[in-house]
C-alpha cells in the first residue's frame, strides 16, 4: 500500500467516524427540515445490482442504505447510516450496562506488536499493511488485541486493578481475497471489540459471562433471532469460544447441531463420533504398487482405478515452523484446519511448499501416503475414519506409483510416539455426536466470544503483582461484534418480494408519514400536523412531502420498510380520517385525524414490547 495513502486512509476512518458516532439522530437543530422525504438523500433504485448476491446486498443498493465503492468497501447514505447508529447505541448500552468501559484505539498500528504475538503470520496477506516514510512498518487493524494488551502492560500492575473490561466500536480492515455478500464479507467494516483482563480463571469464567449475557440481549434488541454454537477460536487462540449465529440460508457460516438441542456448533468446531471399524469380507492381500503415471488427483486415481474415494486414503503435508507434519484422512473427506492445529499443539501450519513435500514423501506432490512417512516427519496424525478403514487405496511415496490393498494398523501405524488418531476432519451429512445424527443449516456469524487466557499478556508484558506480591499474567478474553453485520442479517431474515422489513429498534426511522396529495392544501397540512405531533412526543419519524404520484410513494415506502405508516389522502381527510397500517401486515387501519397521532405511538410501543419477549 503506498505510505501516503496508509497514512491517510487511517487517519480520515479514525476523524471521520469519531465525528460520526457524536451525532445524535434525534437531537438537531434542523430536523423538522431534514427528516422530510423532499430534504432527505434517498436515492432509491428499481434495478437489481448485476454483482449483488444476497437479498440483503441487493436490498441495501435498492433501498438506497448504501452504495459501493470498490470491491469490499462501501460508502453509506443517510438511511443505512441512522440504522447503523441505532445498532450502536444499542451495543453501547449494554457494554456498559455489563461494566465495560469504552476506548478508542488507533486504527493505525506497529507491526511490531503484531509480530511478538505472531499473528503477522497467523493472519498472512489477509493484514493490510505499510511502511511509513520513515520506513517503519504498519498494519491498519483487523482487530486490536496486541494494542490493547499493549495499552494494559502499560497500566495495570496490581491485582486492586483487575478485573477491567476495554471496548471500542471502531472501522476494521482485513483484505479478504474475495470479499462478497455485501457487506457480510468485506474489507472495511464496522466492529464492537472489548478486551477484558483479570487475575484468575475463575474471574475469567466471570467476565466471560458477563459478555455472553450482554450479547443475548444486544441481539434480542436488534430483533435477531439467533443461536450460540461452540466455535474455534483460530487465529485469536485461547481455550473456549461461542459464536452467535442468524440462521439463514444465504449465510456463508455452517451451523451444526443435533435436533434435540443438546449440541450445536460451527463447522470448525463441530466433532464427530468415530466410525466403526469397517469389516472386511475376505483376507485382505498384501500390499500391491500400481503405476499410475502422471495421476495425482483423487478424481484421476479413482477413475484410473475404478475405486472410489471413499476407499482412497489422502497424505498432506504440513509446514509447523521448520517441522514437517502429516495429515492423513479419507478420499472423500476435507481435512479441517482448526482442528488439525489443535492436534499438533496449537502451532501455526500451512500447506508444505513443493520442496518440503517432496521431501517429506519421496516423491512429488500427488504420490504421498502413510505407509514410512511416520518415520519423515516429526508427527502423523490420522483421521478417525481413516483408523476404521479396512482396506484403501492410497500414495507410494514414489512418483508415479500408488498403492492398493493398504491396511490401517498392518502397513502403517496407528499408535507410536509421533503417531496420534484424532478428529482432524469436517463434519459432513450422516456423522453423529453422542449417537445423535447431526443437522446442518446455514447462517450469519453477527458475534464471537473468547476465552483468550495468557497468549498475549505473556508476549507483550501485560503482567500484575498479585496479593503475595508474585508477577503473574493477567488472563484475557476478547469480544467481538459485527455492527455491518446485524443490519444486514436484520434484512435476510425480514424481508418481502417489496423491500424490507425492520425491526422497530434498528429502522432508520419508526414511522412513515405519507402524504398522498401533497399537492391539496388541507392534505398537506394534516400530514404536517400528524407529523409536527410525533416528532413533539419523541418518535422518530420521517414525513414524505415529494410531489409525486401515490404509487411510487408507496413502492418506496414498502422498499425502505418504515415499521408504521400513516396514509394522509384527499378522499379520507374528507371523512375525517387517515390510514395506518404496519409494514409488516397487509391491511390498513381507519383512524380519525385526531386519533392517528396517539394509534401510531401505540403501534411503535406495541413493536417494541414485541421485542422484549
Amino acid at each position: 500500500m503506498n505510505n501516503e495513502i496508509g497514512n491517510m486512509l487511517a487517519t480520515l476512518c479514525f476523524l471521520g467516524y469519531k465525528r460520526a458516532t457524536k451525532y445524535d439522530i434525534r437531537n438537531t437543530r434542523h430536523e423538522a427540515r431534514n427528516m422530510r422525504y423532499s430534504r432527505m438523500f434517498i436515492p432509491t433504485v428499481k434495478e437489481v445490482p448485476a454483482d449483488a448476491e444476497t437479498t440483503s446486498h441487493k436490498l441495501m443498493i435498492r433501498a438506497a442504505l448504501c452504495r459501493k465503492v470498490a470491491s469490499g468497501t462501501y460508502t453509506y447514505l443517510p438511511l443505512g447510516w441512522r440504522s447503523l447508529l441505532k445498532i450502536i447505541a444499542i451495543v453501547r448500552e449494554e457494554m456498559d450496562k455489563a461494566g465495560a468501559q469504552e476506548i478508542l484505539v488507533p486504527c493505525m498500528q506497529p507491526a511490531e506488536l503484531w509480530d511478538k504475538t505472531g499473528r503477522s503470520i497467523d493472519y498472512g496477506p489477509t493484514l493490510f499493511r505499510f511502511t511509513d516514510r520513515h520506513g517503519r512498518e504498519n498494519v491498519l487493524e483487523p482487530t486490536a488485541e496486541e494494542v490493547v494488551t499493549y495499552l494494559a502492560a502499560g497500566e495495570i500492575n496490581s491485582y486492586k486493578q483487575l478485573p477491567i473490561n476495554l471496548y471500542q466500536i471502531s472501522p476494521k480492515f482485513r483484505d479478504e481475497f474475495r470479499p462478497r455478500f455485501g457487506v457480510i464479507r468485506s474489507r472495511e467494516f464496522i466492529m464492537k471489540d472489548a478486551y477484558s483482563f483479570d487475575a484468575d480463571p475463575k474471574g475469567l469464567d466471570e467476565s466471560y459471562k458477563l459478555m455472553y449475557d450482554a450479547y443475548c440481549r444486544i441481539f434480542k434488541r436488534c430483533g435477531l433471532e439467533y443461536v450460540i454454537v461452540e466455535a474455534e477460536s483460530g487465529e485469536m487462540g485461547g481455550s473456549g469460544s461461542h459464536q452467535f449465529t442468524i440462521p439463514c440460508e444465504s449465510g456463508e457460516d455452517t451451523i451444526i447441531y443435533t435436533k434435540d438441542g443438546s449440541y450445536a456448533a460451527n463447522l470448525e468446531r463441530a466433532a464427530v463420533d468415530p466410525l466403526p471399524k469397517e469389516k472386511s469380507s475376505a483376507e485382505i492381500p498384501p500390499m500391491q504398487e500400481v503405476h499410475t503415471p502422471n495421476i495425482g488427483s483423487i478424481e484421476a486415481v479413482c477413475a484410473f482405478l475404478k475405486t472410489q474415494p471413499k476407499d482412497m486414503v489422502k497424505t498432506l503435508i504440513y509446514a509447523a515452523g521448520d517441522d514437517a507434519v502429516a495429515a492423513i484422512v479419507r478420499g472423500d473427506h476435507d481435512l479441517n484446519p482448526e482442528k488439525f492445529t489443535q492436534a499438533v499443539g496449537g502451532k501455526h501450519v500451512e500447506l508444505a511448499d513443493e520442496a518440503t513435500i517432496e521431501k517429506a514423501s519421496g516423491a512429488k506432490v500427488g504420490f504421498a501416503g502413510p505407509v514410512g512417512i511416520a518415520e519423515r516427519v516429526s508427527k502423523m496424525i490420522i483421521d478417525h475414519a481413516v483408523a476404521a478403514m479396512a482396506v484403501g487405496v492410497t500414495g507410494a511415496n514414489k512418483t508415479d506409483y500408488h498403492v492398493k490393498n493398504v491396511m490401517p494398523g498392518r502397513d502403517f501405524p496407528l499408535e507410536g510416539e509421533n503417531v496420534t488418531v484424532a478428529d482432524i476432519r469436517y463434519a459432513v451429512e450422516g456423522d453423529t455426536y453422542n449417537g445423535k445424527k447431526l443437522l446442518f443449516r446455514k447462517g450469519i456469524e453477527v458475534g464471537q466470544v473468547f476465552k483468550l487466557g495468557t497468549k498475549y499478556s505473556e508476549k507483550l508484558g501485560a503482567k500484575f503483582l498479585d496479593e503475595n506480591g508474585d508477577e503473574k499474567p493477567c488472563i484475557m478474553g476478547c469480544y467481538g461484534i459485527g455492527i455491518n453485520r446485524i443490519l444486514a442479517s436484520a434484512i435476510e431474515i425480514s424481508n418481502d418480494n417489496n423491500g424490507i422489513i425492520w425491526p422497530i429498534s434498528i429502522a432508520p426511522f419508526e414511522v412513515l408519514v405519507t402524504s398522498v396529495n401533497q399537492d391539496d392544501e388541507k392534505v398537506a397540512q394534516v400530514a404536517e400536523d400528524i407529523y409536527q405531533d410525533l416528532m413533539g412526543k419523541g418518535i422518530d419519524v420521517l414525513l414524505d412531502d415529494r410531489a409525486l404520484r401515490g404509487g411510487v410513494k408507496f413502492k418506496d415506502a414498502d422498499l425502505i420498510g418504515i415499521p408504521v405508516r400513516v396514509t394522509v389522502g384527499r378522499k379520507s381527510v374528507a371523512d375525517g380520517n387517515v390510514e395506518i397500517k404496519l409494514r409488516s401486515e397487509t391491511k390498513s387501519t381507519k383512524v380519525s385525524i385526531e386519533k392517528a397521532p396517539d394509534k401510531a405511538i401505540e403501534l411503535v410501543n406495541s413493536l417494541k414490547e414485541e421485542l422484549k419477549t
